[in-house]
């Protein structure tokens, strides 16, 4: 039932006096961006004043905007990295922040085949969950009665390690779920998982998604909206109930539990859960053993409403794939955020993909923008300020943050649709540099370019070598996999290479990409095997001959390192004459970080 018109919100009527709060808070930081800009920056600066590194730049305690831009410089991860070290390895002293390092976020990016290790502090926790606790009363503003079901979300833990000075590092929501803001969360009748924290708790995949889909089927009737992190989550969850859809039934007809759930709170936890149920096992095998998979999210789970998933960027791909298995269910993407810092909500949640723009909350960093021209062959120097963006700009982010980065690239491509009240509204373009993505992995040309070079040494012994290369991400599989075009030039036909080379070629490629490729891999079953596919003598020319029909200069033309235009694919796939894929898995441990 709406609140009275006390409590309304210029975005719409509130569902209850707890969602009118959360709604007029947001409005109250958009209405006030920059004063509220202001103050963040100040705060930062006051509280830092005596780290090494803002005092290293003089700023004698001055926490207004001029002296910080003229006196602070933009800086890269790879700035930063020789300070970041010295915390890794133990020391202790205020380099970055004034309040103690408590752990490492470690971000999907990648550093020279590393993963990013972000410093964060405690209050960063409380942050983050304020901007959770906006998404719900802005989804119940497009969406009624969600507090009468529950959500099926496929939510998990990936693996932690302990940096040489004993601080943990691991991934932004891996350090949420396992804080006691999560798992001690009160209870909210519009946020109700069918996931038991044990499940979602699990360090192990497998057993973590077979008990999350066994609640969720045994609660199908309870379900208003599924979601993962990720598209590709849900996808691979649906792919995952395909496969053990038997196994799945036959828990549910019997009441007992897969023997190879074995993690103790686990079980524990689901011998409160189980019980036989012939009718519902019937109801689920009847389905899914149909060849037909279309819609099958609305035929297991009739009430559901919507999908939460991130379908920006790299996840666009997955829109086809969801839009089949979901008979074509809205997909709300409703917040922005990475593992520097959370950056703002969708306030328009049920809006078509193409549409999703992200309104930042000013209160959650000082935000600056440098504006972006792939045309331009020089940096622009000058960053704008967040209310001063231009609508139908383009902008790398640049964030400083509470826990200590100052004027950090990001590396996150946006583009200006508007504003809300006075907080501008971005569109998610891209990720900078980066070709190739299927789960969270972030593959650049260099990075593409370095596998493919140490994988041709296999080659060497054959008198054979890669003429030319590109590559694509195929999210038509489940899980999707990275697809290499390689163009080969054997001068002794008579020694070519065998197939078993060029398998083991694709394993090279693997073992030369980055750790969370190889995790995606080896433990989440997140990245299908490497594939090589091989093609005529003479392909790369027509593919240049084909730029050039539509309008590319012969003189600038360049082979593209990742395609995705269905007609280049096409052209590329009528020239195949073998394919090959990653006979094992890549090396990786938890401990490995390269």
């Amino acid at each position: 039932m709406a609140v009275d018109s006390v409590l309304s919100s210029p975005l719409g009527p509130p569902a209850c006096e707890k969602d009118a709060k959360a709604l007029q808070f947001i409005e109250e930081m958009t209405r006030n961006a920059d004063a509220v800009q202001e103050r963040v920056l100040d705060e930062i600066l006051t509280r830092n004043s005596q780290t090494e590194y803002l005092k290293r730049f003089k700023l004698d305690g001055a926490g207004n905007r001029e002296t910080f831009k003229s006196k602070i410089p933009v800086v890269t991860y790879e700035d930063l990295q020789p300070e970041i070290q010295r915390i890794v390895n133990g020391d202790r002293s205020p380099i970055l922040s004034a309040h103690p390092i408590t752990e490492f976020l470690t971000s999907s990016g990648t550093s020279a085949g590393e993963r990013k290790l972000m410093p964060t502090i405690k209050e960063e926790l409380d942050r983050r969950q304020l901007l959770y606790s906006l998404l719900m009363p802005v989804m119940n503003l497009y969406v009624p009665g969600l507090d009468k079901g529950k959500g099926l979300y496929f939510l998990f833990i990936k693996s932690e390690t302990k940096t040489p000075g004993g601080l943990l590092a691991r991934p932004v929501l891996t350090s949420y779920y396992k804080s006691e803001h999560f798992k001690s969360r009160p209870h909210d009748p519009y946020n109700i998982y069918t996931s038991p924290n044990e499940a979602i708790l699990c360090a192990d995949s497998f057993q973590s998604m077979y008990t999350q889909m066994l609640c969720g089927l045994y609660e199908r009737e309870q379900v208003l909206r599924l979601g993962a992190v990720f598209a590709s989550g849900l996808v691979r969850a649906i792919r995952f109930l395909q496969l053990h859809w038997s196994q799945l039934t036959h828990d549910i007809r019997t009441g007992t539990l897969n023997k190879q759930i074995t993690d103790t709170s686990v079980c524990e936890r689901m011998g409160k859960i189980m019980r036989p149920s012939p009718d519902l096992a019937h109801f689920v095998a009847n389905e899914c053993c149909k060849e037909n998979w279309e819609g099958i999210i609305t035929r297991i789970w009739p009430k559901t409403k919507y999908l939460d998933v991130i379908v920006t960027g790299a996840m666009a791909q997955y829109i086809p794939t969801l839009d089949y298995y979901s008979g074509g269910l809205p997909k709300a993407c409703t917040m922005y955020a990475a593992s520097e810092c959370y950056f703002g909500l969708n306030l328009n949640p049920m809006c078509k993909p193409s549409e999703v723009s992200y309104t930042i909350m000013p209160n959650m960093g000082y935000f600056e923008f440098l504006p972006h021209d792939p045309t331009a062959t020089s940096s622009p120097t000058n960053l704008v300020d967040l209310v001063d963006v231009e609508v139908g700009k383009e902008y790398e982010l640049v964030i400083t943050t509470y826990a200590g980065l100052y004027r950090y690239r990001v590396g996150d491509i946006l583009r200006v649709t508007g504003f809300h009240n006075s907080a501008p509204q971005f569109h998610f373009v891209r990720r900078k540099n980066v070709l190739l993505s299927i789960d969270s992995d972030k593959t650049d040309e260099a990075e593409l370019q370095r596998a493919v070079e140490n994988a041709s040494k296999l080659l060497r012994e054959f008198n054979t070598s890669v003429v030319e290369y590109t590559s694509y991400a195929d999210t038509k599989t489940i899980p999707g996999h990275y697809v290499i075009y390689w163009e080969l030039l054997m001068k002794d036909l008579n020694n070519s290479p065998s197939d078993e080379v060029l398998n083991k070629c694709c394993l090279a490629m693997e073992e030369s990409l980055n750790t969370v490729y190889r995790q995606g891999r080896v433990a989440c079953n997140s990245i299908g095997p490497l594939e090589i596919r091989v093609v005529k003598n003479g392909t790369f020319e027509e593919l240049m001959d084909y730029a050039i029909s539509r309008g590319a200069s012969i003189n600038q033309y360049k082979v593209p390192r990742c395609v995705n235009f269905a007609p280049i694919l096409e052209l590329l796939d009528s020239r195949v004459m073998s394919r090959h894929f990653s006979p094992s898995l890549p090396q990786w441990t938890p401990g490995r970080r390269r």
